[in-house]
């Protein structure tokens, strides 16, 4: 299953251009999804720790809730990290699944 263009956001990486989504997981959590923008392969997961999602749940007791937030020149850091350890985006396969954490892409 591809992203759908409406949903998602394009970036261009090293002149490939990829497709992203930030998702809603479990408490604590938030999920970056990435594709090549031109050619259905693998994909990459990356979980990402952020209260973001319980912002409006918790108002106005906010003050210790993390409210991380992923920006596009964040996203550009991602990619070219995923492909350092092997994220082969054109190619078909199951998604690769990371952590990103202290700006570090940890492969799970």
């Amino acid at each position: 299953m591809t992203l759908s263009k409406k949903g998602s956001r394009k970036i261009v990486v090293d002149e490939e251009e990829y497709r992203w989504i930030i998702s809603a997981t479990s408490k604590g959590r938030i999920v970056l999804i990435t594709e090549h923008g031109q050619e259905k392969g693998q994909r990459i997961e990356v979980y990402i720790e952020s209260d973001i999602n319980e912002f409006w749940v918790e108002f106005p007791y906010v003050d210790d809730l993390n409210l991380k937030i992923v920006k596009p020149k964040e996203v550009a850091v991602i990619i070219t990290k995923a492909i350092e350890q092997g994220w082969r985006s054109k190619e078909k396969g199951a998604p690769i699944v990371f952590d990103w954490f202290e700006n570090k892409l940890v492969k799970r």
